[in-house]
């Protein structure tokens, strides 16, 4: 039997509720976990793809709901008082769980005129807007989160924006004194922008991974893409470094974000990108 529950804010003990019984909240939604997302702040989602956090159940920011045995019987009842203080939704839908934030946005109350024999006014009670898709599912037997936007199910599962990381000032430090990269401009570690944070975040990690050889041909594949954009001193070895934005290209190039058609020789920049 299906199943729907509410998260009531404020409570720390006993948070969750029962609120309708009997009832399959969303329509299935049918998911290969093998062609979903692992998630990376610099990846735009297909408009039919998903993120996806495999071995959910042992991470931090699971919550303790799906790290037991769920029975409904468990659950009291939600009561009307309880209503505006809603946080989210989630629905039971055989072994798998659906997730919906609640905001105040979804509270619907309004004057309408209702036509029967005679017009008249109707003054309707508030209603919760259910979107057409969840904001997550967790599938249980594949132990596995997916969901479309971090921000979203941030508030759901306390923590999981670690997932978006982002260099800290000392690394962002780190990647500027990188013997291959000299600042020429007024770019310094105040004015590295957000996404490039992200992005310096993953880069420190491919950085590691390569030998001094993976470095030399890292920095000509990049000027053969940015000879227009980047300046490059090739008797030195390195990039002359001016705005964010020419970081950004740097950046990119160092994840191999560049590439060649084979067929129109077309350079592009690949904006996103998913490993086969």
């Amino acid at each position: 039997m299906d199943h729907v529950f509410a998260k009531v804010k404020g409570l720390r003990k006993k948070p969750y509720f029962k609120l309708v019984s009997d009832h399959t909240l969303f329509e299935a939604v049918n998911i290969d976990i093998a062609h979903c997302v692992e998630y990376n702040p610099d990846h735009n989602l297909d408009e039919d793809a998903w993120f996806k956090v495999e071995n959910f159940n042992q991470q931090a920011f699971c919550i303790d709901l799906l790290q037991a045995d769920f029975d409904s019987k468990d659950y009291d009842d939600l009561v009307k008082a309880q209503f505006a203080k809603i946080g989210y939704l989630f629905s039971l839908q055989g072994d798998d769980f659906y997730f919906q934030k609640i905001t105040p946005s979804l509270f619907l109350k309004r004057k309408m005129i209702g036509f029967g024999e005679a017009a008249e006014i109707e003054e309707s009670d508030s209603r919760l807007v259910i979107n057409a898709l969840p904001d997550a599912v967790y599938f249980k037997n594949s132990n596995t989160l997916v969901f479309k936007n971090l921000a979203t199910v941030s508030s759901i599962f306390k923590g999981i924006d670690e997932l978006y990381k982002e260099a800290t000032n000392e690394e962002v430090q780190e990647f500027l004194d990188e013997e291959f990269l000299e600042l020429t401009g007024d770019l310094d570690l105040a004015k590295v922008s957000k996404p490039n944070r992200k992005r310096i975040a993953l880069a420190m990690d491919t950085l590691n991974d390569m030998t001094a050889a993976d470095k030399d041909q890292m920095l000509s594949y990049v000027h053969s893409y940015c000879d227009q954009k980047l300046t490059f001193d090739a008797a030195n070895k390195k990039f002359e470094i001016q705005t964010d934005e020419e970081l950004k290209l740097l950046l990119y190039g160092i994840e191999q974000r560049f590439y060649t058609t084979p067929l129109s020789n077309e350079k592009r920049l690949a904006n996103s990108v998913i490993a086969l």
